[in-house]
């Protein structure tokens, strides 16, 4: 099968290793960018600058491409709604309306689970769950607005899937693992007490979750069909508590001079009054950058969000190529080979 795809956000974590993935299976594949990216053309991919929020620019982006994955997003816990929807939400409206006046074929969306996150727990649901509309978490009521509309333009000539993969992480994660890493050197790293179940994605796992849905769009006919218009949950499938997940990933990461480790565990009830009462601070004197703690991440740390896959495995295919124990080793040693090299 020889395809063109026309791929979103390759310059992050997730459509990075998708553009990878897609490379390697010889399809030709068109970046689309908002900035210069002179490495993506040098893996092999054509690069085509425009902003996700002028039509114009994408209606060109998607003229000729047999489908399109969306990856790119703007992601955090914290800021202003308008601008999170802006990211989120008109960016895809925008890569349909292209997408459908250009006649290409299939969308694969990257969505997340917090589009089910509504405070409660998410406790080995399906994708029975209902969404969350909740519009003072700006990220996931965006990315909910967005997978709806996604969904909902499933058609038998225009195939649409939702991919929901959570909390990828991996070598050369550029946000959550940094993150971790910065406040536990800083000595700031805590954690909520709790014995919730939790699941992740290794990186690897999430790309090929995203091209193999691609293919069998691509593919058209009955294996289009079945899963056209369907979202999946995408993880391990092997769910820890947050302190194991957490203590696993600090493991590999760290080194024999510097280990990194979880400064202290706060009870669920106090993390949660302590991100409600921050995030009122933040929002009435408008101070920078996101607070330490947030209502979402509170209820992140300590509620159960682990997922019922079987969707995932019947209709797509899905089987985890890495598991938790081969992904943490690998984390380790491209750790240890950044480490050797800044030496």
């Amino acid at each position: 099968m020889s395809l063109k795809v026309l791929l979103t956000g390759g310059q992050g974590f997730v459509g990075r290793r998708v553009l990878d993935f897609l490379l390697d299976r010889k399809y030709q594949v068109r970046a689309l960018t908002r900035r210069p990216a002179p490495d993506l053309e040098e893996s092999g991919a054509e690069v085509f600058q425009a902003d996700l929020l002028n039509l114009d620019q994408v209606r060109k982006a998607a003229e000729g491409v047999d489908g399109v994955i969306h990856c790119a997003a703007k992601s955090g816990v914290w800021g202003p709604l308008p601008e999170y929807i802006r990211a989120n939400t008109c960016a895809t409206i925008n890569l349909l309306t292209a997408a459908r006046r250009a006649k290409v074929g299939w969308f694969v969306h990257t969505s997340s689970p917090s589009v089910a996150h509504s405070g409660l727990p998410l406790d080995g649901v399906d994708e029975s769950v209902p969404y969350a509309e909740n519009s003072r978490q700006a990220y996931p009521y965006s990315k909910m607005l967005a997978e709806r509309l996604v969904l909902a333009a499933d058609s038998p000539d225009f195939r649409t899937v939702a991919l929901r993969p959570h909390l990828v992480w991996g070598p050369d994660d550029p946000h959550f693992l940094p993150r971790l890493e910065a406040r536990a050197r800083a000595g700031r790293l805590f954690l909520l007490k709790s014995t919730a179940l939790v699941d992740a994605t290794y990186i690897d796992n999430a790309a090929g979750a995203l091209l193999t849905a691609a293919e069998k769009l691509a593919a058209g006919g009955a294996l289009a069909e079945a899963i056209g218009g369907r979202a999946y949950f995408i993880a391990q499938g092997e769910p820890l508590t947050v302190p194991d997940l957490i203590g696993r990933l600090l493991a590999a990461i760290s080194t024999p001079e510097q280990p990194l480790t979880v400064r202290f565990l706060v009870s669920p009830w106090l993390g949660l009054a302590a991100g409600t009462v921050l995030e009122k601070i933040w929002a009435l004197f408008k101070l920078q950058g996101e607070p330490p703690l947030t209502r979402f991440v509170a209820e992140e740390l300590s509620l159960p969000h682990w997922f019922n896959l079987s969707r995932a495995r019947n209709e797509l295919g899905y089987a985890p190529s890495v598991s938790m124990a081969e992904g943490l080793r690998i984390l380790a040693e491209s750790c240890r080979a950044k480490n050797s090299q800044n030496r």
